[in-house]
């Protein structure tokens, strides 16, 4: 199948060449062996030739994949209308992750500009925050003066911190239970190929993890996700006002590691294809796995959030009003219409994003009716 697939340019295959000269180098040095998580970490993000650090267009439809920003402006629209409802009761900041385009930005600031103090979007790539700068001054060129890029986090939040498929893109472990063990699947060398191998899980957490999570039935192979539970447990702490809303792709604990799904949910997507083959084109292909949920929540509450709503992106929308949104975008026999129709069919349909994307939403400080979760909330599988 890969060879069917569309060839990088010469100057990408030399970035992604590069690239894997400097993992092979660090597997050398580090006797032959590094974690999954760590190659994920460099494929993903090794300054400059990373696959979100490097220079090349991602997003879209001349990138690897379609995000729901992209794919309407009712998606920002329709959730502006939940931020809406929060901001007065936060100091008026919004804090964006992984800001990709920037069009969830922009949508976000024709929206809420009377209402925002501040957005910030803290981003490690400097050609995806100029990319998003210029982005902005384009389709808002009134809030730009609102704008502000981070490259680390600030001490405290005091707002709403928002994330569209972030979580997904964090480094994973891939685990392998086996033989009556947990093993640690790795990425080693051999006649100067990268090959995965295994050895014997010893790290405590990530033992006792995979004991929770993982089903008796063997071999199971199945991701843990230590960097995301970090994430959101940072954020968390940090949190002193406002809320915290994610959208991604993935289950509750009992749907993820279902002992059917015993090869997990590891994928690559490159050119709007799926891959299998983790190095196939380092650098160039993107790396992710699904989100699991109920660790995330456990995340977020451990740190003294409140949870406030966990459903899937179609009651999201739906509670927030898109249809009705919709209906207002052009005349219904027009071309306008049909399109931001089917656009709107992918966000919410049960077989496209609909079921498949969740929404998982936190608070402090802050008392509101969540329209968001009115109908259709699903906490109780956490």
């Amino acid at each position: 199948m890969n060879l069917q697939l569309p060839a990088p340019s010469a100057t990408a295959a030399a970035s992604s060449q590069a690239l894997q000269n400097l993992i092979a180098e660090e597997i050398r040095q580090n006797g032959n062996f590094i974690p999954f998580s760590r190659f994920m970490e460099r494929a993903l993000y090794a300054p400059h030739y990373g696959y979100y650090t490097g220079g090349a267009h991602k997003i879209g439809a001349a990138g690897d994949f379609i995000t729901a920003p992209t794919l309407s402006l009712l998606f920002g629209q329709t959730l502006a209308r939940q931020i809406a409802a929060l901001l007065p009761q936060t100091a008026g900041n919004i804090y964006e992750f992984g800001a990709g385009t920037g069009e969830l930005a922009a949508t976000l600031l024709q929206q809420l500009s009377d209402g925002l103090s501040n957005y910030y979007i803290i981003e490690i790539s400097n050609e995806l925050a100029e990319r998003q700068k210029q982005h902005i001054l384009k389709k808002a060129p009134h809030a730009v003066e609102k704008v502000i890029h981070l490259t680390e986090l600030p001490d405290t939040f005091d707002g709403i911190i928002i994330g569209n498929e972030v979580l997904d893109a964090m480094p994973c472990e891939i685990i392998k239970h086996e033989h009556g063990g947990f093993w640690q699947i790795g990425v080693s060398l051999e006649n100067q190929s990268f090959i995965q191998t295994a050895r014997p899980l010893v790290q405590e957490e990530l033992l006792k993890a995979a004991a929770e999570y993982f089903p008796a039935s063997e071999p199971y192979t199945s991701e843990l996700h230590p960097a995301q539970h970090a994430f959101i447990r940072t954020l968390a702490e940090k949190l002193v006002r406002g809320a915290m809303i994610f959208v991604d792709y993935g289950f509750d604990a009992a749907q993820y590691y279902h002992p059917q799904r015993h090869m997990g949910t590891f994928i690559g997507h490159y050119r709007h294809h799926t891959v299998h083959d983790p190095f196939f084109h380092i650098g160039l292909t993107d790396l992710t796995a699904h989100v699991n949920f109920t660790d995330i929540a456990l995340a977020g509450t451990d740190a003294g959030l409140d949870l406030i709503g966990y459903t899937t992106q179609a009651n999201f929308l739906l509670n927030l009003g898109i249809t009705e949104m919709l209906a207002q975008t052009a005349a219904p026999d027009s071309a306008d219409y049909i399109r931001e129709t089917a656009a709107v069919h992918k966000l919410v349909g049960q077989h496209e994003m609909g079921e498949l994307f969740k929404v998982i939403a936190f608070g402090r400080g802050i008392d509101v009716d969540w329209q968001a979760f009115m109908f259709g909330d699903i906490c109780h599988k956490l």
